[in-house]
């Protein structure tokens, strides 16, 4: 590691995360800390073609634990299990009466559930969205794309976004105020996750997402940008 020195430890100010979405999305108010308990909120922006939101399915990946959902004014909470007990789906059925003749609401559906123990790894969540007409006819959208995953090279993840994207959560690392060091156990070619941190060194390889530390990083001597992180990686990261 080396230290940062001189005008380097001087940050002019971190910038936050900001969370585009999509029309099934999962958010969360706290990070998403890889091994932490996470209290999900998964929104729905809009129906299918001008009709209702009736149902919404929501698959739950491998490594993802501890799942209990929450019933709300969409409708109550159904889990699906494995022959091991494990909570493999979360449905929210809302009931027919309740199903308006127009699509005119957003919707959030939550649950709380452990995360995996792995950082810089994006989680999917495989969406099942099923509208209703007043006359009872349905459709059905999959929200199942994994193509153009964020920040890494996870399964197969491309440099294209999905057309119906999967609700998805990149894992962070916890951390502890000050220098925190990892090994990395993926390739990280987006390096915006660590925009809350103050700076990012990797041997003689630094980065920060703020504009003017990154400016002092460039023309520090002996100092080159980091712009990726290949497997395997020790860095520092001070938060």
């Amino acid at each position: 590691m080396k230290l940062p020195l001189g005008p380097l430890c001087v940050v002019a100010g971190s910038l936050l995360s900001s969370t585009a979405f999509a029309h099934a999305a999962v958010t969360g108010a706290t990070p998403p800390y890889a091994g932490a308990t996470f209290e999900a909120d998964f929104t729905v922006s809009h129906g299918c073609d001008g009709a209702d939101t009736y149902r919404m399915r929501v698959r739950i990946p491998e490594g993802v634990t501890g799942v209990r959902p929450v019933d709300s004014v969409f409708g109550k909470a159904e889990v699906e299990k494995d022959a091991s007990g494990n909570v493999t789906a979360v449905t929210w059925t809302r009931p027919t009466g309740e199903v308006k003749a127009a699509d005119t609401h957003f919707f959030h559906l939550g649950l709380r559930m452990k995360l995996p123990a792995k950082p810089f790894t994006t989680v999917f969540f495989p969406t099942t969205q099923t509208c209703r007409t007043p006359a009872g006819v349905e459709s059905v959208v999959e929200w199942s794309g994994t193509a153009g995953g964020e920040h890494s090279h996870d399964g197969d993840a491309g440099t294209e976004p999905a057309e119906n994207p999967a609700p998805s959560l990149y894992l962070l690392p916890s951390r502890l105020p000050g220098w925190n060091q990892y090994t990395v156990g993926e390739h990280v070619h987006d390096l915006t996750v660590f925009k809350d941190a103050l700076i990012v060194w990797s041997g003689t390889q630094a980065y920060s997402f703020n504009p003017v530390t990154q400016a002092l990083i460039e023309k520090e001597q002996g100092v080159t940008a980091l712009t990726q992180i290949h497997p395997g990686t020790v860095i520092w990261v001070k938060y």
